[in-house]
């Protein structure tokens, strides 16, 4: 027996420029289904919580466009998560902020403003010049596949009792696919390990912050006259969490 299963529609951050021509996201936007009394059980499981993919075993659920789920970039994710979160619980997200309660409202969260004049249909990489070093390299938005890996790598490493947490260089290693033309991954590594500059580092963020589609999660709290991003995790899909 069917039964009827209401979905809706969403606009992705990337409008589909990332991901290659007859790519099911290509066209810019991705369908979803209103979650049901099964995806509060991928909320509630205990085993998904521990290991860190509670939220993408319930985002993986709530697809229905036929898509790798490995090959949505982390903005676009971001979006999927947003619109999850509204189609299941409501657009009101209350949450507590340095001891104060603050509302907001999900349905005002828009995609940032994308430059479509520095992309190319369905490439996911860009060039930068390093401003101090000189140095050339091209880069990636980085994807949930990718993530995954980074996550591996980074566990690997905690298992070898090593006790420097490289997050930041290992999301780098990931991000850049050449330097001064070379594409070889060694190569690459021993860059980001030996060469790559602060400044050049914090040139690289802000271009990245700059020009990454995603969604525009910036947060005023009324305790604050700072912005901060909001909060999302899996607190975010329940009501009256203290985030401190």
């Amino acid at each position: 027996m069917s039964f009827n299963l209401p979905t809706e529609t969403i606009e992705l951050p990337s409008k589909g420029w990332l991901y290659p021509e007859g790519h099911p996201l290509s066209s810019g936007t991705i369908e979803i289904k209103y979650m049901t009394a099964k995806e509060e059980d991928i909320l509630t499981n205990q085993n998904y919580i521990s290991n860190g993919t509670v939220l993408d075993k319930l985002l993986k659920s709530l697809i229905i466009t036929k898509v790798n789920y490995d090959d949505i970039v982390i903005g676009d994710k971001n979006a999927i998560m947003i619109a999850s979160r509204i189609l299941g619980y409501g657009a009101e997200y209350k949450f507590t902020y340095n001891n104060v309660e603050e509302v907001v409202d999900l349905s005002k969260i828009e995609n940032k403003k994308l430059d479509e004049s520095i992309y190319t249909k369905g490439e996911n990489e860009f060039p930068f010049k390093f401003p101090t070093s000189d140095n050339e390299i091209t880069f990636k938005f980085l994807t949930h596949g990718d993530e995954v890996k980074i996550n591996q790598e980074l566990e690997g490493l905690k298992k070898l009792k090593r006790d420097e947490s490289p997050e930041l260089t290992t999301r780098l290693k990931y991000m850049v696919t050449s330097i001064n033309g070379n594409r070889d991954t060694k190569t690459i590594r021993e860059f980001v390990d030996q060469a790559f500059l602060a400044r050049d580092a914090r040139a690289f963020r802000e271009f990245i912050n700059k020009i990454q589609p995603d969604v525009d999660l910036t947060f005023f709290p009324s305790s604050s006259n700072k912005s901060i991003s909001l909060p999302i995790g899996i607190n975010f899909f329940w009501p009256d969490v203290d985030l401190g």
